[in-house]
């Protein structure tokens, strides 16, 4: 791959472009594209290039249709948008293709592990990298235990009918009262933890499997359900507004507080609110620029991952969210398993059983790529010194990093068994959002520091469309409530400790700096 050389005013691993200047605190110096790329290059630090745009692509698909999709779609209808759920949607996904159309540039640019986080170290610099990958660690962790979780509770559901009753003591809290661990959500982290040290294309071939088993049951839904559509049920389409969201003190969306704006249910207004939830049915897509340093062609494939499994997920929740709410009036939905309780309405119950399969296959696969995502951050993070470096090695037969991807498989399967995740789920939102912002705003500093590099893919309508993707993203925090944030400032604050007591001292970019100087 060719890259723009180092200016030879700068020691290597500073800065590109001039931002590395002796008056830039250490804190903020950035690490070079260059820096980057060299260190993809150590052998007890390299990674195997192993998958193309095709298996970036099913990973993209198998994170981002989950439990969204599967549960989401029966709540938005009911309580905040009716049959415009539709263009709920729609608002989430442009959202969130602004966002991948700056991961795009990225990616293509500087295509090293780590996502956000190294995208950030090269504009932005090293404080501010650390801050989002600790906040992609907290995201992609929650997010695994949450659709662990979940896929327990799917997994109980059929033993039940099957006759057999796990005892309440393995069930977890959200099921029993008093002590009580998660056996089948942590043992399922487990399982995952040991395919993805075995090799990234041992869990490509893993995740293709899965994924067409659940992209088949969305499908089904699609098709079967549009002949039990009754026309009636779209009336209206959006219906009128009813008010403003229900909340008070830090239940409250954090713009209500500031401003004293209220978000309604329905009506236009209620669209952009139930964007800000469903906006959860689509995180994961950022997870393909992770993989980009196992990449056979990162520059070509990864923009095409990007953009591919964002554009099939849109087109399928779109369908799914028209055919449910015209299969069933959207104030009869249930919000528990609006698709499965949908064809059992419409007497169709077999749909309904395989529909609920589905749900419980598909939800493996999520989990499986969030724990890729964390990995691979976690990974960057310690190969720059910013956490243990001894995480920073690779599996000398695999060439995967067992080390960091064993120990955070082991913490999420403890905390996904003994956690109740009812009331955390919305920090994934927040933490993804918070990743949107960083990206665009680095798409725009990374133009102006370094015009010079190579761009395979370039962010059209620069710098407008950052700029649209930053505001975007930043009134969908807004809507998020003020306990979110309040969570969300306290695992912040965590980081900033861990930074300056750690990070810091053992930065490789700074002790690269302070050498030069």
């Amino acid at each position: 791959m060719e890259v723009a050389s180092v200016s030879e005013r700068e020691p290597e691993g500073r800065s590109g472009g001039g931002s590395g200047r002796k008056s830039r605190p250490a804190y903020l110096r950035t690490k070079s594209i260059e820096q980057s790329i060299k260190d993809t290059e150590e052998p007890e630090h390299a990674l195997t290039r192993s998958l193309s745009a095709l298996d970036l692509t099913v990973f993209g698909v198998g994170v981002i249709i989950g439990t969204g999709i599967f549960v989401l779609t029966g709540a938005v209808a009911k309580e905040q948008a009716g049959p415009a759920t539709a263009l709920a949607f729609v608002v989430a996904g442009i959202v969130c293709a602004l966002a991948a159309l700056c991961y795009a540039e990225f990616a293509s640019t500087v295509p090293v592990a780590g996502s956000a986080y190294t995208f950030s170290y090269a504009s932005l610099g090293e404080l501010p990298a650390w801050t989002i990958g600790w906040d992609l660690v907290l995201e992609f962790a929650l997010g695994t235990a949450v659709v662990a979780v979940g896929w327990s509770g799917y997994i109980r559901a059929l033993l039940a009918n099957a006759g057999v009753e796990l005892p309440a003591a393995l069930s977890g809290p959200d099921v029993a009262h008093g002590f009580s661990f998660d056996v089948l959500s942590a043992a399922l982290v487990l399982v995952l933890t040991a395919i993805l040290v075995l090799g990234m294309k041992l869990s490509a071939r893993v995740t293709s499997v899965v994924v067409a088993v659940k992209v088949a049951v969305v499908l089904l839904v699609i098709i079967a359900g549009s002949f039990f559509v009754d026309p009636a049920n779209y009336r209206p389409f959006i219906p009128e507004a009813k008010g403003s969201i229900s909340g008070s003190g830090l239940t409250a969306p954090l713009i209500q507080l500031m401003s004293g704006y209220q978000p309604t249910t329905f009506g236009v207004e209620g669209i952009f609110t139930a964007a800000a939830v469903v906006f959860f049915a689509f995180i994961g897509f950022d997870i393909v620029a992770t993989a980009a340093e196992e990449t056979r062609n990162p520059q070509r494939d990864v923009p095409r991952g990007i953009l591919g499994s964002l554009f099939i997920c849109t087109v399928l929740y779109v369908g799914v969210s028209v055919v449910v709410t015209g299969m069933q009036k959207y104030t009869e939905l249930s919000v528990d398993a609006p698709l499965a309780d949908a064809f059992k309405a419409t007497g169709h119950p077999f749909y309904a059983g395989v529909i609920s399969f589905g749900a419980a296959v598909g939800l493996t696969t999520v989990c499986m790529i969030l724990l890729l995502g964390q990995s691979r951050v976690f990974f960057a993070m310690s190969r720059d010194g910013l956490l243990p470096r001894v995480f920073s090695g690779v599996h000398p037969r695999f060439r995967t990093p067992y080390r960091s991807t064993i120990l955070l498989g082991v913490i999420i399967a403890i905390v996904s068994g003994f956690t109740s995740i009812s009331q955390l789920a919305a920090l994934v939102n927040i933490g993804t959002l918070f990743a949107f912002v960083v990206v665009a705003l680095g798409v725009l500093i990374l133009r102006r520091t370094r015009p010079d590099l190579p761009r395979a893919f370039r962010t059209p309508w620069v710098p407008v469309l950052p700029v649209v993707s930053v505001v975007a993203s930043l009134w969908l925090m807004l809507n998020l409530p003020a306990e979110t944030w309040l969570r969300f400032a306290v695992w912040m604050a965590i980081g900033f400790i861990v930074y300056f007591l750690y990070g810091r001292r053992h930065s490789r970019v700074t002790e690269a700096g302070t050498r030069g100087e």
